[in-house]
């Protein structure tokens, strides 16, 4: 069985749509204790500290899944907004710009480990004022990173886009299928 170590309930979402059994063991960990150089980094370090945390929990005789993602934009790094206002200046970055999500994953089982690194780039035509202060009052941005949701929101102002958007929503499940144990 495949433990989801994440309260993601996005990442819950694609798993369940992928038609992938899994059981969900969430743990906390202080992704804003992380530092690294470069956004790649930062993500895969976050990543690596929730395996490493959920281990120490839980040990590692499980298929476990632990994911992180990061927003980048005009060269900022763009976590999850801690309030209103910051998820407000976070979006405003986003309208009509691109914005790169990247995506770190990691599959550990007792005879696979697999580290994975995906980036989705979108073109986003800019928000209409009253669509995003629909959003914001919304809260739907709470708990994302960017306050950036794809799926939701920011769909009708793609004007391009490269990759998965289960990357950007999360969890590249298209790279986690093949791996999967039965």
């Amino acid at each position: 069985m495949l433990i989801l170590a994440s309260n993601s309930t996005t990442r819950a979402m694609i798993l369940k749509n992928a038609g992938i059994e899994f059981l969900q063991k969430g743990i906390d960990f202080d992704e804003q204790s992380v530092r690294a150089s470069t956004p790649e980094a930062l993500v895969c370090a976050i990543v690596k500290g929730k395996l490493k945390r959920f281990v120490s929990i839980y040990g590692a005789k499980d298929n476990i899944l632990c994911a992180d993602t990061v927003v980048v934009c005009q060269g900022k790094i763009l976590g999850k907004a801690n309030d209103f206002h910051e998820a407000r200046q976070m979006l405003e970055l986003q309208s009509g710009n691109r914005v790169d999500i990247l995506t770190a994953m990691i599959y550990h089982t007792p005879s696979l480990y697999l580290e994975e690194l995906a980036k989705t780039s979108y073109y986003f035509l800019p928000y209409e004022a009253e669509d995003l202060q629909r959003y914001l009052d919304s809260k739907e941005w709470v708990g994302k990173a960017g306050a950036c949701m794809v799926e939701g929101f920011c769909k009708p102002y793609i004007k391009n886009v490269s990759g998965f958007e289960s990357t950007a929503m999360g969890l590249c499940v298209e790279t986690l299928y093949p791996f999967l144990e039965a």
